[in-house]
């Protein structure tokens, strides 16, 4: 099983590496990247910390969208090919090929995201802006944080079309950094009946805030040991309940 897995997500990356998308989001990525010397310029107080504030949030963004607008295609342009069947016919089970295009599509966003952290610290290198340990950790957070964000593309691919898993999946996104938000504005709410809803959200929804640490990493404050291992096992937690719903989920779905 290990070793089929593992060919469908070499399979995965070949096939992700090709796709002029990627490129093309990578570039804007660099892009974004660069404008933070820019944007820094405008500021003669704490220009450098602008620039990577400026660089870490373009490389959270670009990398959901890597996440999301290649990887939400890759199912369906095994079904819309009709390669699915061939692949299907070896002996290959349903559960093994989503969870070898999860995995290829999770390796090839964690290759995008090592470029763009090259980049980052020739931008700050460049520009003299100090880097250190925390960057490193925020780096690994937010390859955590695309773990359950592919985990969610893969789960709403598995079911829907490409459109609309790339909807709920970019909602997922969103909705993940204001799960917080929600369960404390349930908290202050007057009404009885919205703080039990509001709680509910919060379980359901991923805690994507628990990802990012741009604000320590840029300050350069302490980020506790105990915070990133908390992270790091929720979203694999989180991330293999999505998958085995969607292996469900696609294990019965119908093709014709």
């Amino acid at each position: 099983m290990i070793v089929r897995v593992f060919t469908i997500a070499q399979n995965t990356v070949r096939e992700a590496i090709r796709n002029k998308l990627l490129y093309t989001l990578l570039f804007f990525a660099i892009a974004l990247i660069g404008t933070g010397v820019l944007i820094s310029t405008l500021s003669y107080v704490e220009s450098e910390r602008i620039l990577q504030d400026v660089g870490l949030a373009a490389i959270r963004l670009m990398s959901v969208g890597i996440a999301v607008f290649v990887g939400v295609g890759l199912i369906h342009g095994e079904v819309e090919r009709r390669t699915i069947y061939t692949i299907l016919s070896k002996p290959v089970s349903r559960v093994e090929f989503l969870v070898g295009k999860y995995f290829g599509l999770v390796f090839t966003t964690w290759l995008m995201l090592g470029v763009m952290a090259i980049a980052f610290a020739v931008v700050s290198l460049g520009y003299g802006a100090p880097l250190d340990g925390g960057h490193g950790v925020c780096f690994f957070l937010v390859g955590m944080e695309l773990v359950v964000i592919v985990a969610a593309a893969t789960l709403f691919s598995s079911f829907t079309t490409p459109m609309l898993a790339s909807l709920f999946t970019v909602g997922v996104y969103l909705l993940g950094h204001l799960s917080r938000d929600l369960r404390l504005l349930g908290e202050q709410a007057k009404s009885e009946s919205v703080k039990p809803v509001a709680d509910f959200l919060f379980q359901l929804l991923p805690d994507l805030e628990s990802f990012n640490v741009t604000i320590e990493a840029v300050h350069q404050l302490p980020i506790p040991a105990a915070e990133v291992g908390w992270a790091t096992l929720y979203g694999l937690g989180y991330a293999t309940v999505l998958l085995i719903l969607a292996s469900y989920l696609f294990s019965r779905r119908d093709f014709r």
